[in-house]
């Protein structure tokens, strides 16, 4: 773009090549000038289109957060923690086991007929309260 010139050639030039050498040059300089302009401008145009688009991501990002809130079809915070938690493995307290010997059930637990024996026997102890 720009003219390379050596100062030795400067004292071989008369004055009307000189001036129109330094013309050229200032028309050198001012193309350049509006280049590097508009390549900034250009730049600050793409740098301002990119912030709006990442501003815009951040907000359709929290707007679903948001919807996913409001929704409440699904579990948020701590219940969705404990609700996609891994169930743990089983752990048996009690056994209902026959007494092989007996044939009864063990201590270790209560069998439906135990509960109503023991439902009979309360109704009857109520019974004679109350005679």
């Amino acid at each position: 773009m720009f003219t390379s010139f050596q100062p030795a050639d400067l004292s071989t030039l008369t004055l009307v090549e000189k001036r129109a050498m330094l013309k050229s040059l200032k028309e050198n300089i001012k193309a350049h000038a509006a280049l590097v302009r508009d390549a900034k401008v250009a730049q600050k145009l793409q740098k301002a289109e990119n912030a709006e688009t990442r501003r815009q991501a951040a907000i359709d990002k929290a707007r679903a957060k948001l919807e996913k809130l409001l929704n409440k079809t699904q579990p948020v915070g701590r219940l969705a923690i404990k609700a996609n938690k891994k169930p743990s493995k089983a752990t048996v307290t009690k056994l209902d086991m026959l007494d092989k010997a007996n044939k009864k059930p063990s201590k270790a637990t209560v069998t439906k007929l135990d509960m109503l024996e023991a439902n009979e026997i309360a109704a009857k102890f109520a019974a004679k309260k109350a005679v």
